[in-house]
């Protein structure tokens, strides 16, 4: 079959259109306000193998691992009998196609009629607020991944349309706030339902044969425009390397290292001489590597293209199983997902900006600034998580955003009203971090500031980075400001790093101020 460039077109913004209303679903069922406020959520498309066809807008650090879930449901459906209509698959084990527990993905099956076999699969995941674990919020200073949440593997949790009940209780009486959990998972199945229908009328209105080859199509598009812009590159070896704060055990400056060999149109990413993975949970997984990388180079790309596996194909990634990019078996991780992927990023791009430096910027803030706060109210239990946003690196072009989420993270905030409104908080201050950019001939983006009251006892955990090392800037241009974590209590503020776990009391205040983003070029006189 031929393929026409209309009818590409056509089933690109299909594809994509199908995986956005998917979110829509999920975001406007959701219960919890980390979901349907912040969007802390991706969906996507696959094809019968497996292999990414598009993926919604939605979070960048799900783009490489998204593909390594649906594979992972595939094998595991295809040792209990294979997949039916209505079936969906449920796991966030980082070691089986996860990331970190607390992002739970669930696969459904697109079947056609006369297939016994699925035709596409639709995938949804979300990150639940709490899943169990030592800290509420599982986002904690663990030294294991089993005290960091209930682990999932892949299992069924949908059969023949109706919800497995027996193994959702198992769930829901392992997390500590079950009813808005009950409601995520319901808001997770509906997405997929809205995908698999959306794909069968797609599959009817222009065929199966029509619709595979152009899902094939899309692939190779991608690896096409991605080969351009690796073949942009002047060939060459280009070295980077950057640090980790601390793992929040006592380890401290860990490394991330890269070697990025490119020659024509591929290019070879070789991160293998990286430090070991440690005790705290800041390991990365090695499908957060390979989204790192696939996130650079569709953003190299500079064209509206569809994130598939075709952006991989150029691509060669090397990792060492044990390190701190690539972590075994059963490394506490919670912290790789979010800080390390950032970290992954700027080393990327710190190696694209030797080889490219009229086209790279400077490293943002480097961070997500994680912070979870659960606790217990008369009206039940209460579990948040946010990660807050910061300054943007400056680039060739102009300024850095300011007060932004960018590169690993594509979320939005929680405003204040629905903050109020869902917790036992009021926020003190939330503005912009004024002057915190890195300085040069185009400055950094600032970070900001958010300080929260509790208005009830809490337990509080942190999550940060770049407290010690700032964002880099490049070209000469300087770096921005480090971020700062403050607990204050009685008028007291109390300066603390950037990973800690506390117990605080109603009126304590968290006081959060996120880095600002590197300059670019030096600074005019």
């Amino acid at each position: 079959m031929q393929t026409h460039p209309v009818l590409l077109e056509v089933f690109k913004n299909r594809f994509s259109s199908i995986a956005e209303e998917m979110g829509v679903t999920l975001t406007h069922t959701a219960f919890s306000p980390n979901i349907k406020e912040r969007r802390d959520l991706s969906c996507a498309i696959f094809d019968a193998r497996g292999d990414m066809i598009a993926q919604a807008a939605h979070i960048p650090v799900h783009l490489g691992s998204m593909p390594l879930s649906v594979q992972a449901a595939m094998r595991a459906t295809a040792d209990g009998g294979g997949f039916e209509p209505g079936d969906m698959v449920m796991l966030n084990d980082p070691f089986k196609g996860g990331t970190h527990l607390p992002d739970i993905t669930i696969v459904a099956p697109v079947f056609a009629e006369g297939k016994a076999e699925p035709v596409f699969f639709v995938a949804n995941r979300a990150h639940h607020a709490d899943v169990g674990g030592m800290a509420s919020g599982s986002m904690p200073l663990s030294t294991s991944l089993f005290q960091e949440g209930l682990i999932i593997p892949p299992v069924r949790i949908v059969r023949r349309g109706e919800p497995d009940q027996e193994l959702m209780r198992l769930v829901l009486n392992n997390v500590r706030t079950p009813l808005e959990r009950e409601g995520d998972f319901a808001a997770q199945f509906m997405a997929n339902v809205t995908g698999v229908r959306r794909m069968t009328e797609c599959i009817e209105k222009y065929g199966l044969d029509t619709c595979v080859h152009y899902g094939r199509a899309l692939m190779d598009y991608s690896e096409r425009v991605t080969r351009l812009a690796v073949e942009a590159i002047p060939d060459g070896t280009y070295d980077f390397e950057d640090f980790l704060d601390d793992d929040g055990q006592g380890t401290t400056d860990i490394p991330v290292r890269l070697t990025m060999t490119v020659k024509g149109d591929a290019a070879r990413l070789d991160f293998s001489a990286s430090g070991d993975q440690v005790r705290g949970s800041v390991n990365a997984v090695r499908a957060i590597t390979l989204s790192a990388v696939l996130y650079c180079f569709r953003a190299l790309a500079g064209r509206d293209i569809p994130a598939n596996a075709g952006c991989m194909r150029p691509l060669t990634v090397v990792t060492r199983t044990g390190s701190i990019v690539d972590a075994e078996f059963p490394a506490a991780v919670a912290g790789g997902n979010v800080e390390t992927s950032q970290r992954l990023v700027d080393v990327i791009l710190g190696a694209l900006s030797k080889a490219m430096p009229e086209r790279i910027p400077a490293a943002s803030q480097g961070t997500m600034n994680n912070l979870t706060i659960g606790g217990q109210t008369e009206a039940g239990p209460f579990a948040y998580y946010e990660t807050l946003a910061g300054g943007m690196g400056a680039g060739p072009r102009g300024d850095g955003e300011s007060a932004v989420h960018s590169h690993m993270t594509n979320t939005l905030n929680t405003p204040v009203e629905a903050l109020e409104y869902a917790y036992p908080f009021r926020v003190r201050e939330y503005a912009v971090r004024r002057d915190t950019g890195g300085r040069g001939a185009h400055r950094g983006g600032d970070g900001l500031v958010r300080e929260i009251e509790l208005l009830a006892d809490a337990e509080v955990t942190v999550l940060s980075e770049r407290r010690v090392r700032p964002p880099f800037g490049t070209n000469g241009g300087a770096p921005g400001e480090p971020g700062r974590n403050t607990i204050i209590r009685d008028g007291l503020a109390e300066e603390l790093p950037g990973k800690f776990h506390r117990a605080l009391q109603k009126g304590d205040r968290v006081r959060m101020e996120t880095p600002g983003g590197g300059g670019f070029g030096p600074e005019k006189p």
